[in-house]
């Protein structure tokens, strides 16, 4: 019920203020380097459910730099290696949401999901009870990749 309850109503861009280690979000943070940052998404899909995004605020792939979007590849290389070590997913979903027409909930500064699936782990939780069951809070799955980028 507490993570239920804990909907972020904060002003400004929560990817930022993860970022800056501001209202407690620092917990989420996995990794970050002078480019990118890698953060657990507060509501995922699946545990161990990542976000990897510049540090830099911006809404748009045309305003990234090419470094920023070649960093973020790479993480996403470390991540796929992480997620095997840590959860031994079946398979792994990446993507964007660019604009809130394409389901982007922070529309105003990109970020790229990457989220662990497993064969039948779609749930009739979300279908019936419009809710989805996750075994495990993010900052249990962020201790638990944070070991990974120490390597």
């Amino acid at each position: 019920m507490d993570y239920v309850k804990s909907v972020d109503q904060t002003p400004g861009c929560v990817l930022c203020r993860a970022r800056d280690g501001e209202d407690g979000s620092e917990r989420l943070l996995v990794h970050a380097t002078s480019l990118n940052i890698v953060l657990m998404n507060l509501y995922p899909y699946n545990s161990g459910h990542v976000m990897i995004a510049p540090r830099r605020h911006i809404a748009t792939l045309a305003e990234a730099m090419p470094e920023e979007l070649g960093e973020m590849m790479t993480l996403a290389r470390r991540l796929e290696e992480a997620l095997e070590e840590v959860y031994r997913p079946d398979g792994l979903n990446l993507g964007m949401n660019l604009g809130r027409p394409a389901g982007a909930g922070v529309p105003d500064h990109i970020h790229l999901h990457v989220v662990p699936r497993w064969s039948g782990d779609t749930s009739f939780m979300t279908v019936v009870g419009e809710t989805r069951v996750i075994p495990e809070e993010p900052a249990e799955s962020c201790a638990r990749l944070r070991p990974f980028f120490a390597k």
